[in-house]
This record gives structure tokens, sequence and C-alpha cells, in this order.
């Protein structure tokens, strides 16, 4: 009997050893706890000190008190770690001193926020405390971050998972902190818009502002106006086939940003940039003549006929639409580039469209032309403009913001996504410039525009133009490395804000976009690990 114990023994032994080295092997710098300041975007506030903690067989994860949405963070966190642990890693409502804890509410959780969380790590256990279950989430974020980069594969890797000893607490700077995905010029799909998604969610991005329509397709279904998927959405830039949301694929990317905390911003824009909707219905023309669909990148050509009454029957049944499938408080009504219609016609029109918004129950928001008008109480205006913006328009802005007007940057020389690295870029656009990953960090959101009161800033936005960019590879080498830092400036402490630091924490970021399989371009002035 024992000699048949020892046997069973050795045999365990040597699977356990063909086991292990199957395994890929892991670096010596792997295996050493990622510092609790490494992570991005920067940290509020960070104590290190203590025993790391170490993810192992046994460990739980932990929700004291069951609440619903805190058991869906935790069910996402362990199917994050479960593949590349190889640790079944059991979610569970008993209370107890070890594992992963995530804990809504208590002492712990005060002046937290909406969004902030308190991640405290030592030997025996890792604890995640939030006020609301969206700070959770972003304590995940940060908690993945803190692994290391191989956690991010769906394949059992070599440990140990190691999470450093100590005390972050962290709260965002602002509570806007959004990317735009234009759909309009080249359509992706759901799956690829949920791909964007999820990468936005790493670096604590919270809000998906979707560009619906445009000169060279429509892309969301309206059921009272159904030519304008079926004709209008036929076509993008180059002539290809186009593509539309239906009213059930637009709701999935709803739930799905909703699981990752982000809220949609859908946007109409209009007056100009129209000319899917007026190839799609001649009446909505001034001539009653529908023009061809345009798959060209010219802008500034096209108007809706701000005199007609059926066009504002349009913007009504659109926005009511609209504003029933969108769970978010905002709707972007455009509003940029209309120059084929008069002041006079695009002030009379913006008008008339702002309070059809509140009719249906939501804020609006436009881009900053939209101070040119009369923005109503509680008007959102997004700041587009770059060096090259003229005074007279900076200061309209400005005056717009100490009256009330609340505004979103997006700077097209630091945060368009789709602006040229550099001249030998192969994607994009420089009509801005040139945008290196240094130029898109280096500016900060109180005191960009002058004359803007700091309390008119919301947050920051990074949009992603598609005029030249047709696959996900295209966005996501247009996005990566520039959009963490983007994501920083909406997050992080201004106290925080240092180049030289941010490029070190970049450049630690490559080997999780290769876990992931995320392309990206990797700038010079960067200190990127070896290939």
């Amino acid at each position: 009997m024992r000699r048949h114990r020892l046997l069973l023994s050795l045999l365990l032994v040597a699977a356990a050893g063909t086991a292990t080295a199957a395994l890929p092997a892991q670096s010596a710098a792997a295996r050493t706890a990622t510092p609790l300041d490494r992570v991005i975007p920067a940290p509020a506030s960070v104590r290190a000190g203590g025993s790391p903690y170490t993810i192992d067989g046994r460990t739980r994860i932990r929700v004291p008190g069951g609440s619903g949405e805190a058991r869906q963070v935790a069910g996402y966190l362990a199917e994050l770690l479960r593949p590349a642990t190889g640790f079944g890693l059991p979610v569970t409502t008993r209370e107890g001193r070890d594992g992963i804890v995530l804990r809504l509410g208590g002492r712990d959780a005060k002046g937290l926020g909406a969004e902030g969380y308190r991640l405290r790590s030592g030997g025996r256990s890792v604890t995640l405390t939030a006020a609301r279950p969206a700070g959770l989430f972003h304590g995940v974020q940060t908690l993945r971050q803190l692994l290391p980069a191989n956690v991010e594969k769906r394949t059992a890797q070599r440990g140990p998972w190691r999470i450093a000893g100590g005390t972050i607490t962290d709260t965002p700077r602002y509570g806007y902190r959004g990317a735009m995905l234009d759909v309009s010029r080249h359509f992706f799909t759901v799956g690829q818009v949920k791909r964007y998604i999820d990468q936005l969610a790493l670096y604590k991005i919270n809000t998906l502002h979707l560009h619906l329509s445009d000169d060279q397709g429509w892309r969301i279904a309206i059921a009272s106006w159904p030519n304008l998927t079926t004709y209008g959405g036929s076509t993008q830039v180059g002539g290809g086939p186009g593509g539309f949301y239906t009213k059930a694929d637009y709701r999935e990317i709803i739930r799905h940003a909703a699981s990752r905390y982000l809220t949609v911003i859908p946007e109409i824009d209009m007056p100009g940039h129209t000319n899917a909707a007026l190839a799609s219905y001649a009446q909505l023309n001034c001539d009653g003549v529908a023009p061809p669909l345009y798959t060209g990148t010219k802008v500034g050509f096209s108007s809706l006929c701000v005199p007609k009454k059926q066009t504002y029957d349009f913007v009504d049944d659109v926005l009511r639409e609209l504003a029933a499938m969108t769970p978010g408080r905002y709707l972007h009504i455009g509003g940029d580039e209309a120059h084929s219609t008069s002041h006079e016609d695009f002030v009379a029109f913006m008008d008339k469209v702002q309070p059809v918004v509140a009719r249906y129950g939501k804020t609006v928001m436009g881009w900053h032309q939209l101070t040119g008008a009369h923005p109503v109480k509680g008007a959102v205006a997004q700041y587009w403009g770059y060096d090259a913006t003229g005074p007279e328009e900076r200061a309209q802005v400005a005056d717009a913001a100490r009256r009330g007007t609340r505004l979103v940057l997006s700077p097209a020389d630091r945060a368009y996504l789709d602006m040229k690295y550099d001249p030998s870029t192969p994607l994009g656009l420089s009509w801005a410039g040139y945008v290196d990953t240094r130029r898109s960090y280096d500016w900060d959101p109180a005191t960009y525009l002058p004359g803007v009161p700091a309390r008119a800033v919301l947050g920051v936005e990074a949009p992603l133009w598609s005029e030249t960019l047709s696959t996900s590879a295209h966005l996501e080498y247009m996005a990566f490395p520039r959009l963490p830092g983007i994501a920083e400036l909406g997050w992080s402490p201004a106290a925080t804000h240092d180049w030289d630091g941010y490029k070190e924490r970049l450049a630690a970021q490559a080997p999780r976009w290769d876990a992931l399989g995320i392309g990206y371009h990797r700038a010079p002035g960067v200190p990127w690990p070896a290939v």
C-alpha cells in the first residue's frame, strides 16, 4: 500500500511538473509586483507599503451584502482573471478577511463620490471599496493594471499573480471623460463598437459619443423615416456598403456600454453634415430635389432647409425616437461646419431645435458653434478648436461659458485621435497639424481656453473621426498610445501631470496591449520595451 501511495505521489508530481512546463515562461520583472503608482490614469493618492497579496487557487472574490451590481462587477472581474490564472475564483456573498473583497458603502467609502474607490492590499486580501458600483468597476481596472500583463490573455499563463501592498484612494478630476467614434464616414459593426468600449473602460472613460449621421451615411434606424437607413445608410467614404444599427443593435451597444459604466451620447449632426438625409428624402431640400449619395470627404456643402416646416417635423421625429432609445441625459445635435447655412438661418434653426431636445426629457449638447446662437440653460458646448482658431471664436465660447454654458474640451490639435502623429503616419488627416503623443498629453483642461472659468469645464473627450479609418486595427493604431493620455487628463489631479513620469507608465502598458491584441503606434520619445 505504501509503495502504491509513493508511486501515486510521484505520478502526481510528474504530472504537475509537466503542466507547469507547458505554461509560458515569465520574466523576473513580471514576477515582481507592479508599484501602485504605475497605472494609468495616475491615482489621486498612493500610500505604498506592506506585503503584497497573491492570487492563488484558494482565492475567493467576496461581495459582502450581496448587492446585485456589486456581484456583476465581481463576476466581470472573475471572467477577466480566470483564463490566464487558471483559478476558479468563486464569487461569494459570505464575509471573510481573505481573498478579493468588493465592498459597497461603509465608513471606508466616505468622500469617494459616484466614481471613486479605495484599494487596500495586504498579505491576506485585497479590498476594493466604493460608494457606488461605478467606483468598484473603476477600481477593478486599477487592480487589473497592477497584475502582470499576461493576465489579459485567454489561455493559462505562469504566475505569480501579485498585487503590491498599500492603499490607493482615487477619485476623478472631471465627471465627463469621453471618447467619440465616427461611425458615419465608415460604418463599424456592433462587435467593433463593443471592442472599442472595452478598451475605453480600461482607462476609466465613462462616455461614448457616437457620431451617427453625416454626409456619407445615416447609421441609426428611425421608424418614421425608414429611408434614412435603407438608402442613406447604404454607402460610406470610398463607396463601400455602409450599414446601420437597428434599434435592437443600438440597445445592445447601450447595454454593453452600461455594463462597462459608460453612458452613450448619440449625435445627429445638423443643419449641416446632412447629405445622407437630404438624399433619402427630397422634401428636406429647399428645392424639393434630392442630391445623390456622397462618398467623398469634403465638408460644409449640405444643409437642411431651415424655413421649411417639414424640416422640423423631421427633427422632432428623429429626436423623439432617439430619446426614447437612449437612457443617458444628453442628445448631441452637432452644429459644426454649417457653411451652407446662413448665420441667421443657423441661429433660427438652433433656437427651434434646442427646445425639442428638452421636450423629450434630454439635455442639449452641440459642437462649440452652438455658442454663436443662443444656447439654452444647461446646454453643453463641445470645443473642437485648435491653435489656428481665431480669437473672436475663442472669446465667443468663453463668453458663453461665463454665462453658464458648460464645456467639454476636444481641441483638435490635442485630442483628435484621427490626426496624424507625424508626416509618415499612413492613416489619418493633418488639417489641425501633427499630434504626437506628448502634444496630446501636455495640456491642462482647466487653463486651456483663456477666459473660461474652471467650473465651466465638464471634462474632456477624444474624438476619432473615420474618413481614413475602416477597421478596428485602424482605430487602435490611431487611439493608442494617445487615448490613455486624454483619459488621464480627465481623471487624474493636475498635480500628477508630468510627461517624464507619464511616458514611463505609458511604455509599461505596451505588454498589456500586446496581450489584448491591440496594435499601437510605437511613438518616438516613449521608452517602449524591446520587441
